[in-house]
């Protein structure tokens, strides 16, 4: 848990990942696109559980249903998940070493992608396959520079 929380440095994580999550990348390199909101909500939950939880997780999801034109609500009840999920192991979460994180956070936002793709699916998108999990990896990958890089930031702005 951090001793002190810079609001500032939650407002510019959460406006560079919704930036990232709309940028253009190559079209071969699309699907590979870490989950960069997913990784905020993660960070922010796990770091600071009582000032920020599923009810702004699910603002967040919301704007990014907005900024990517999906049907209203499906980011926004993967990302309250998220939440949720990170909420009831945060406790554990902390004691665990970086690898075992980077696994947790693979599972939980590979959970994230599922529901989003099951919903997709049943509001009619023909996506077949398991390539909508490359997300999930890839942020799981991510995440030791990611968590390292907000806590520096945040230790010196906080």
């Amino acid at each position: 848990m951090l001793s002190v929380i810079s609001y500032p440095v939650f407002l510019l994580s959460v406006i560079v990942a919704l930036v990232f999550s709309i940028s253009l990348f190559p079209v071969g390199w699309f699907e590979f696109r870490p989950e960069w909101l997913g990784l905020v909500v993660f960070y922010w939950t796990f770091r600071a559980p009582a000032q920020f939880g599923i009810l702004l997780a699910w603002c967040l999801g919301s704007l990014l249903d907005v900024l990517e034109a999906t049907p209203l609500g499906v980011n926004a009840m993967a990302m309250a998940l998220i939440a949720f999920l990170v909420l009831t192991i945060h406790q554990r979460l902390r004691m665990y070493p970086m690898p075992q994180q980077c696994l947790m956070v693979f599972l939980l936002l590979g959970i994230n992608q599922m529901l989003v793709h099951f919903v997709k699916q049943l509001l009619g998108a023909d996506d077949a396959g398991f390539s909508y999990l490359w997300p999930a990896l890839t942020s799981a990958l991510v995440w030791p520079i990611f968590c390292i890089l907000l806590d520096n930031i945040n230790r010196k702005l906080g």
